[in-house]
């Protein structure tokens, strides 16, 4: 084996581990802490008022990046079965 096909082997199974572990982290925990507000929904504004925080509507979660992609994938399957499903009903 060369050098180059003995790293890829290598690398492969703790990348898929990874990938594992975060496709499980986004099923069961989708939601994570916004980065601008730090979880808290609000920030102090001018004048020191408090505001709610835009990025996440004052909640304080945000939507992971892969859980985004769990959900248009989805998406995507439910829309061509219904058109599948449209296609061979007439």
């Amino acid at each position: 084996m060369d050098i180059l096909s003995a790293l890829a082997s290598i690398l492969f199974v703790p990348a898929l581990l990874v990938t594992a572990c975060y496709l499980f982290t986004c099923v069961f925990w989708p939601f994570k802490a916004c980065r601008v507000c730090r979880g808290h929904g609000q920030f102090y504004g001018l004048f020191r008022g408090i505001r709610l925080c835009g990025a996440c509507d004052g909640t304080g979660l945000r939507l992971r990046f892969g859980r985004r992609l769990i959900n248009a994938a989805g998406r995507l399957y439910r829309e061509l079965n219904a058109a599948n499903r449209n296609h061979r009903n007439r």
